[in-house]
């Protein structure tokens, strides 16, 4: 434990709020207090920090020339080697912020990045985070290279071999990131066709699949591991899940569901791990039901809801049946707990509420799936293959004729009517 706090960043965090940046791109006290968490989540400890209203931000350094020497004081006082900013910098910010205050510099967008190449664990995520990474840093590759010696275009006294049109590290590196790229979709587009052959499985057995979404550190974990008696990680840190995990889910006698977790959603979410992480987060647009968590404790929920929303509607998920499920209801400060038709407030951690979330999830999934007895003449016998193809089977016995115990969707209870008793 001593060894990892000595090797923990000393970090200074840096903010701006402009009229000329969107809205929601602008840094504030809550977005701050969010990134202090980031940081310490990534590994590292905040040393001291500075917010900053300008009117347009500085096209060479972001925060201007007074901003930066304030800065670099702070950094040197507080002995600091890593600046982070909240707001998203682009290169040529990020190499002139570097040189003048002496140490690392990060965006938000690269600590998010950093934090889920430490978490991702399958295959899978460690593809869309390396994949995510690259695409980062491919626009950030020039400046990196300049304390090396470059191939001359032509004459001098470079090498014998490289005299000519050449090629300078910077343009090798770009070529080798971009063969790294392309490699990388190539393998997620073959995820996407492993998960495109799961799901019509899915479909055949009429399994419906329920996708649980919300904002980081929202209890999407603890949620799950409550309903279906999982035990995934659930600490109280940002991103503690990136890998998404299935688990059947027996909502009643007659209701099975597949409830997927999938990694939280953060305000300011880097686009390209967005786009990354679609193969994953695509779930979402063929789930039969959205479980939307939302941290009832935390006085920000509106905003952190709105961007979880504002997701849903970029990955095409925004016409899927949804419940907004208002979790840790038993720190509320409110005096009335959210209602409506489709809010249910449980506790996941005390398991308040669940039975009526599933109710509500029974409600809107179960398409009048019914218990019965079905008799089967042995000249008949090729209809039990149908039957465990697509009802679920739970008993079969062989007497007279063939008895079968089966959970039936009300198709199959009308294709087997004669065979009721």
């Amino acid at each position: 434990m001593e060894e990892n706090t000595m090797m923990m960043n000393r970090a200074v965090l840096a903010g701006l709020s402009s009229p000329r940046l969107d809205p929601r791109e602008n840094a504030d006290e809550t977005s701050m207090e969010e990134l202090c968490d980031l940081l310490e989540t990534a590994g590292g400890v905040c040393v001291g920090e500075t917010l900053q209203n300008l009117k347009a931000p500085d096209s060479r350094t972001f925060i201007g020339t007074g901003k930066v020497e304030e800065l670099k004081q702070l950094i040197a006082v507080q002995e600091a080697d890593l600046a982070v900013f909240d707001n998203e910098l682009s290169p040529s910010q990020t190499r002139a912020l570097s040189e003048e205050l002496g140490v690392r510099v990060l965006d938000r967008s690269g600590l998010i990045l950093d934090i889920f190449a430490q978490r991702a664990k399958t295959k899978e995520g460690r593809l869309q985070v390396e994949l995510a990474q690259y695409q980062y840093l491919l626009p950030r590759l020039t400046g990196m290279w300049g304390h090396l010696v470059r191939q001359t275009a032509s004459g001098g006294s470079s090498p014998i071999g490289t005299r000519g049109p050449g090629e300078t590290q910077l343009e090798t590196d770009r070529r080798h990131i971009r063969r790294k790229i392309a490699k990388l979709e190539a393998e997620l587009q073959d995820v996407r066709r492993v998960r495109a052959t799961q799901r019509e499985r899915r479909i055949k057995n009429e399994i419906p699949v329920v996708a649980i979404v919300g904002y980081t550190n929202a209890g999407k974990s603890t949620l799950m591991n409550a309903l279906t008696g999982a035990s995934l990680p659930a600490n109280d840190r940002l991103f503690d899940t990136l890998d998404t995990t299935t688990r059947l889910l027996t909502v009643s006698d007659t209701l099975d569901v597949l409830l997927s977790d999938t990694v939280g959603f953060i305000r300011k979410l880097p686009h390209l791990l967005v786009d990354a992480f679609k193969a994953t987060l695509e779930e979402l647009s063929y789930a039969d039901l959205i479980l939307h968590v939302i941290d009832a404790s935390n006085p920000g929920w509106p905003e952190q809801a709105a961007v979880v929303e504002n997701l849903i509607r970029e990955l095409g998920a925004e016409q899927t049946p949804r419940i907004d499920v208002f979790n840790k209801c038993d720190l509320h400060a409110g005096e009335l707990q959210p209602h409506g038709t489709d809010i249910v407030s449980v506790s996941a951690k005390t398991g308040r509420g669940l039975d009526q979330l599933l109710q509500k999830i029974g409600g809107l999934l179960d398409q009048g799936a019914r218990r019965v007895t079905l008799y089967f003449p042995y000249d008949k016998s090729g209809l039990l293959d149908m039957l465990y193809q697509a009802a679920k089977v739970e008993r079969v016995e062989y007497g007279e004729t063939i008895r079968v115990r089966a959970v039936c969707p009300a198709k199959v209870l009308g294709q087997m009517k004669e065979y009721l008793h």
